[in-house]
């Protein structure tokens, strides 16, 4: 079994106070100053010739430095079924795109893309269930997965998450009545060599279920992402490369009634977005990227603090590997739009991580 503890401390300032006001992710800065966003615990090896398993442990401060712990990840993954398919079971990430799997210490960049925030909440979309994997027999790497997770609470954040008032609809107290009232995740991912030192991954997602403004209103996300990775046949330990990465989202959620004073109407709101990152390992341990990230909507008579409103950032930054085990990273945030306290704000951040023990390797 390996075992790891990984840490994220960031420092740094913004041109608001309500940091949160910008940075939505519970693993972002939250404050001026100081800010512990992740500290995790992470487990994972063979249980026996049948079963793998992975357990992620992960803490953090609030701004009051009040400890938050919670059970980030703990699931199995069987090693030998036949026909080339493969299970998952227990709390895991949902399979949609690239970013919403990975955790923060693997990101890119101090925080998560805006269009993540929109559709998946301050923590990306995870949650009880069970997943089932194919990996067609095609000449280059293809693999279909379905997820069937639960629908409820902040990690469902666009479903059945009663803990968010969404689009002006107070939520309303609804149960699983039948398997039409849990969350379906597919997702179809191939990646294909150009050449020999170029390398492309497309993917499609979507995920569907409840959401709780209504008795019988439904969410539908669906996206598509794009990963291509340019490394020279002469490159010295993974230097020099180029990568570019992005992933876009479209949102239907279906707003139910609501009576009194100020009624509103059945409807559905359509909301979407996108990020797009380029990063260049442009010497041994220094990597130098730049994100720009943009969400709207069409929905122009809902109030911006109702979540739907448009915005824009950009976001360059610089990373320094010292090694393997640890990372140094200054970012710079520009942001634009509506629903944010200034209109326009600027923040910079300074990441430090360090890794103690053996972590498992990340996806391509």
């Amino acid at each position: 079994m390996n075992i790891s503890f990984d840490a994220l401390m960031d420092f740094g300032w913004s041109t608001t106070s309500d940091v949160t006001a910008i940075e939505t992710g519970d693993h972002d800065p939250n404050q001026r100053g100081f800010t512990i966003p992740n500290e995790e615990i992470f487990f994972d090896g063979a249980v026996d010739p049948y079963f793998k398993g992975v357990a992620d442990i992960v803490f953090k401060l609030d701004q009051n430095n009040n400890t938050d712990v919670e059970l980030e990840e703990a699931y199995f993954t069987t090693t030998a079924l036949p026909w080339n398919l493969q299970t998952k079971g227990g709390q895991f990430f949902s399979e949609f795109g690239r970013i919403n799997q990975q955790h923060p210490h693997a990101w890119d960049f101090v925080d998560q893309p805006l269009v993540i925030g929109r559709m998946f909440g301050p923590d990306g979309l995870r949650n009880p269930g069970a997943r089932l994997s194919w990996l067609v027999p095609t000449p280059f790497y293809s693999e279909i997965f379905l997820a069937t997770q639960d629908s409820q609470g902040e990690s469902a954040y666009s479903f059945r998450n009663s803990g968010t008032e969404f689009f002006g609809r107070p939520p309303v107290d609804r149960t699983v009545q039948n398997l039409g009232d849990l969350l379906y995740v597919p997702r179809a991912v191939a990646s294909f060599d150009l050449t020999d030192s170029q390398t492309l991954v497309t993917g499609v997602s979507g995920a569907f279920g409840p959401n709780d403004s209504g008795t019988s209103t439904r969410t539908q996300i669906y996206g598509g992402d794009l990963y291509w990775k340019w490394k020279p046949s002469w490159q010295a330990g993974g230097f020099p490369f180029l990568a570019f990465q992005t992933e876009m989202l479209g949102r239907r959620f279906e707003a139910g009634p609501v009576s009194g004073p100020t009624p509103l109407p059945n409807q559905a709101l359509y909301d979407y977005g996108f990020y797009s990152q380029l990063l260049y390992g442009f010497r041994q341990r220094w990597v130098a990227g730049m994100r720009v990230d943009w969400v709207s909507s069409n929905e122009q008579g809902l109030p911006p603090a109702d979540g739907i409103a448009a915005r824009f950032r950009w976001s360059p930054d610089l990373t320094f590997y010292p090694t393997e085990f640890s990372k140094l990273r200054l970012q710079y945030n520009f942001d634009h739009g509506q629903g944010i306290p200034n209109v326009n704000d600027s923040s910079v951040w300074l990441q430090a991580e360090f890794l103690l023990g053996s972590h498992a390797a990340h996806k391509f």
